[in-house]
């Protein structure tokens, strides 16, 4: 069942226990199998095989159960564990291959590896006999295989490359056989059929002959029943989680049907799929309930057939329990188990350090079970457990470590000093690490120690004094002793007088905010160590806490509490602890302190004006309560208010508060709702018209004065010069319109309106009468002789002739523009007054071309709009500026020199530069002037300088002028002259 290495290891358990850090191999890759092309034989295969382990372990191959001796083939060698083959033999290198790990302290097999060639023979060059049938009778036409190995796929060419016969209910080509099969011969499969064989590793592909299918004239077949062609076996393992398909396929005429069913009855799961018209029956991911008979049926109206078979489950084996590492004392006993679970149920094998264990003397080998009796050092190595069926096998490895040691106190050793209380129980341990267990003896000084009642010895080594006392103070020494030594500690026993609570905390009561001090003080032999601390309702009380601190000395750990709260009530324990004993004292702190608030408030026999209360009271904390005090508040009022005995119309909130002795109050946790009865609402305001025909707009009553449930408004409404007044209520409180819509009013005509309020104690005041108007009419006229210009790349000018004659009102123009119909977001509207008949929109995008239309509008809506006209908007100004700017000043002649700005295809074309000057003489003036002229790379300014400084001195110095030519021009750069010289391109259109 697996392969075994015929040789022996030497382990070297001294080394290992030298250095304490011996470990044998573990797997962390095992190869796996391996399906190589035959095409890529010049290539390498790696076997890989990689462990872990101290020292690093080494490596050795088998191939068939065959050790490879790699000293003498060429072809093999090794790359850390890995198993390299070159040049590769599809007839010497196909085969089992199984990888052992080992080092000093054992060694382990690996799972067994396949290494496969795929190859695809071509088919034999033969002419293939023509096969002649009759119409409507059956044929199946043999593919004849060549030989291979690897997965092969089949299809089937008609006539020529690559008219494939497409499968139906009538042609099905077996991916089990490669056959076709026509179930049915028609005159329209008369031609001629190659066989075509694909490997699905190699990726290689051949084809058979053309075989030739021909009509007999002798007559046509007649109908007859179905003869199933292709059927599955009797029985068909399937492994688990695998696919299985089963093939059906019958001849007959006329075409047979095909249909599935289980043997059971049970019907099909979900994910069962039939293909090529039911003759394929595919199940996924194959489970144990996927078991049983399967049944085909083939029939046509002739009669039926059937094939059967049954599915059989298997499972590789897999690991449900298994050993781990284990150290055990020499002459101890090793117990193994492992399992596996697996469809045939696994067997087990045993191997150490790649051997084959057998039961003999003290090992005992059974059904997964490994019993090793009285270890000994040669029983340390790499054991593995093997689990194998007929579908699978698997390897788990463990270490056994034997240990065979000398008694060793290290990191055990007795305390040197042990402090205990008289007349309690000492326990003095003695357990050192040794292999196999050492016998304990121990004595007191150089004396032997006996047992008796009070003195006892454990079987771990363990002695226990009970009730000691002075007499039993000093040195303890315990001596251990195995087959390999002996070894031995010693401590010193001190006995100790019990410590005593001299004054410890009492019960009291205290007021809230106040501050105290509980005592804890304790009297304790001097040789002892002692600390105090505090628990609070079973609450360790941390350091850091603000009311608490603890004063005190050696003897002494007082607790102060300052400005004490009412959550400071409570059990109050000081612990002390000394080296030998805990000791504690007990206190109860009563805090008293303002009531609780009350709970459980209710609202009872609420009347228009009246509300009763009740309410459970809280925790008096201490103080009798002596009465209560009510606080309310509406939704409309800020903050609490006291109760008072007049009437409240209003929904409100009310706080109850309890008030004791201690002249503090608290009040109930959260506020509690009632609504008293409504009385009238309160008047309202009216709006005015804003629709056509219609009419709405009024304030609506505040909340907090509509006064009760069912509350609404009464709208009353009359024409100019009628007497009597129209009705309409609305249920709505929140309600702030109302529209009225009557077709046969005239536009603008005038309305008397008043709003009333009502609820479900009448009827509230109206609000003054208010005179409205109903709505107007849209123009009908619509703006002539539009036109509209570009300005510049973001603006377009629009121009209208206003409307003559309207008989409607006309407040103003709209005009609408848009890209196009496409570009919604891109629509946008200006509105002018209507007295005028121009607009400029702005924000454009540039070299954009806009359509866009006018109307006229009211207070009703817009008229009707003109035809829409375009307009394009400029191309945008050049955006890169001038570059490499340079000047020069000789004397009053300045030049300038920079390089040109080439225009974008999308800017519009430089006309020119404009250049800014900036002079400072006596104080600052700016003197701006541009000069046009075509575009170039440099100017000069002799004579504008000369010009610009004559009337910069007229404007400067008014009495220049009167000197007239006794200016002294030769002052020009004494008079700081501070020149800034801004460049930018410019177009024609700015």
């Amino acid at each position: 069942p697996f392969s075994v290495f015929m040789f022996r290891l030497t382990i070297s358990l001294t080394d290992c226990l030298d250095s304490g850090s011996c470990h044998g191999p573990k797997w962390r890759m095992e190869p796996g199998d391996l399906f190589i092309p035959v095409d890529s034989i010049e290539e390498e295969a790696t076997l890989t095989c990689d462990a872990k382990g101290t020292p690093p372990p080494q490596y050795r191959w088998s191939l068939n159960g065959t050790l490879i001796n790699l000293g003498l083939d060429r072809r093999r060698h090794l790359s850390g564990g890995n198993l390299i083959i070159s040049n590769l033999d599809r007839y010497q290198d196909a085969g089992m291959y199984q990888c052992m790990a080992y080092n000093t302290v054992g060694a382990i097999l690996s799972r067994i590896a396949s290494l496969q060639f795929a190859y695809l023979d071509h088919f034999k060059v033969h002419t293939r006999s023509a096969v002649s049938v009759r119409e409507g009778q059956g044929v199946v036409l043999l593919c004849g295989t060549p030989t291979s190995s690897g997965d092969l796929t089949y299809a089937w060419v008609f006539n020529e490359y690559p008219y494939f016969v497409q499968q139906d209910n009538r042609r099905f080509v077996s991916q089990q056989t490669g056959n076709l099969y026509i179930a049915k011969v028609e005159s329209s499969d008369v031609g001629n059929y190659t066989c075509v064989v694909m490997n699905s590793i190699t990726k290689g592909k051949v084809h058979s002959s053309p075989t030739s299918l021909i009509l007999r004239t002798d007559g046509v077949m007649g109908e007859y029943e179905p003869k199933i062609e292709v059927n599955f076996p009797d029985n068909v393992p399937a492994a688990k989680g695998s696919t299985v398909t089963l093939e059906c396929f019958a001849l007959g005429n006329p075409v047979p049907e095909i249909t599935w069913k289980r043997a059971n009855g049970i019907p099909f799961p979900s994910k069962v799929k039939m293909k090529y018209s039911n003759a394929v029956l595919e199940i996924p991911s194959f489970q144990q309930d996927d078991t049983g008979g399967y049944e085909c049926v083939a029939e046509n109206k002739m009669g039926k057939n059937t094939a059967t078979g049954r599915l059989a489950f298997y499972a590789k084996p897999q690991w449900i329990q298994t050993m781990k590492d284990t150290a055990l004392a020499i002459e101890e006993r090793l117990d193994w188990e492992c399992r596996a679970n697996g469809k045939p149920k696994p067997s087990y094998t045993w191997l150490k350090n790649g051997q084959q264990l057998l039961s003999e003397d003290r090992i005992h080998v059974a059904d997964g079970i490994l019993s090793v009796s009285a270890l000994t050092l040669s029983d340390a190595g790499m054991y593995q457990c093997v689990a194998e069926n007929t579908h699978g096998v698997i390897y788990f490895a463990a270490e056994l470590m034997v240990l065979a040691s000398p008694p060793d106190f290290t990191g055990n050793v007795l305390r040197a000093l042990l402090k205990a209380k008289a007349g309690t129980t000492v326990a003095l341990g003695c357990k050192p690490q040794a292999y196999p267990i050492a016998s304990i003896l121990w004595k007191k000084g150089n004396l032997p120690i006996h047992t008796n009642d009070r003195i006892t010895l454990s079987p771990d080594g363990t002695l226990r004094l009970a009730n000691v006392s002075k007499s039993d103070a000093g040195s303890y020494t315990c001596f251990a002793r195995n087959r390999f030594g002996m070894s031995s500690t010693t401590g010193r026993l001190l006995v100790t007088d019990p410590t005593r609570i001299i004054q410890g905390p009492v019960d009291m009561e205290i007021i809230v905010g106040e501050s105290i001090v509980l005592p804890c003080q304790v009297g304790s032999d001097p040789v002892l160590d002692v600390s105090f601390s505090w628990a609070f309702n079973g609450q360790l009380i941390a350091k850091g806490d603000g009311h608490f601190e603890l004063v005190g000395g050696r003897t002494a750990g007082d607790l102060m509490i300052r400005n004490i709260q009412l959550y400071h009530a409570g059990k109050y324990i000081c612990v002390v602890d000394t080296d030998v004993e805990s000791l504690s004292a007990v206190a109860v702190l009563i805090v008293k302190g303002p009531p609780s608030p009350p709970d459980m408030v209710t609202v009872e026999e609420v009347t228009d004006s009246t509300a009763q209360l009740a309410w459970n009271p809280g925790r008096d904390n201490g103080s009798p309560i002596t009465n209560y005090l009510i606080q309310t508040r509406t939704p409309f009022t800020v903050g609490w208010q006291r109760v008072n005995t007049g009437r409240q119309h209003l929904k409100m909130n009310f706080y109850l508060i309890a008030r004791d002795v201690v002249q503090i109050i608290h009040g109930s946790p959260q506020g509690n709702s009632l609504i008293t009865h409504p009385l009238f609402s309160e008047e309202v305001s009216v709006g005015s018209a804003t629709r056509l025909w219609t009419w709405d707009g009024y304030r609506p009553v505040p909340e907090e004065l509509q006064n009760g449930e069912s509350f609404g408004y009464i709208i009353a409404f009359r024409a100019f010069g009628e007497v009597s007044w129209t009705h309409v209520a609305t249920s709505a409180p929140g309600a702030s319109r109302y529209v009225y819509r009557n077709d046969s009013i005239a536009p603008f005509s005038p309305f008397h309106v008043k709003v009333g309020t009502y609820n479900s104690k009448g009827q509230g005041p109206f609000s003054p009468v208010v005179t409205i108007y109903s709505a107007e009419i849209e123009p009908s006229g619509m703006p002539v002789g539009v036109w509209a210009r570009s300005v510049s790349a973001s603006e377009i000018e629009v121009n209208w002739q206003a409307l003559s004659f309207a008989p409607e009102r006309v407040l103003g123009y709209e005009v609408v523009y848009w890209e196009d119909d496409t570009k919604p977001e891109t629509m946008g509207k200006v509105r002018v007054p209507w007295n005028q008949t121009s607009v400029t929109v702005s924000g454009l995008a540039g070299n954009t071309q806009y359509f866009l239309t006018v109307s006229a509008f009211n207070t009703a809506g817009t008229g009707p709009f003109l035809p829409a006209i375009n307009v394009t908007t400029k191309k945008p100004p050049p955006a890169q500026p001038p570059l490499n700017i340079e000047w020069t000043l000789i004397g009053s002649q300045l030049s300038l020199y920079w390089e040109p700005v080439l225009a974008m295809e999308s800017e519009s074309e430089v006309t020119g530069y404009q250049v800014s000057l900036t002079f400072s003489v006596c104080f600052t003036v700016t003197c701006l002037f541009l000069l046009c002229f075509q575009p170039s790379e440099s100017m000069e300014l002799t004579t504008a300088l000369t010009s610009l400084y004559c009337v910069f001195l007229c404007v400067c110095d008014p009495g220049m002028s009167a000197r007239g030519s006794r200016a002294r021009s030769v002052d020009i750069i004494p008079l700081s002259l501070l020149l800034a010289i801004a460049i930018s391109t410019f177009r024609s259109t700015l």
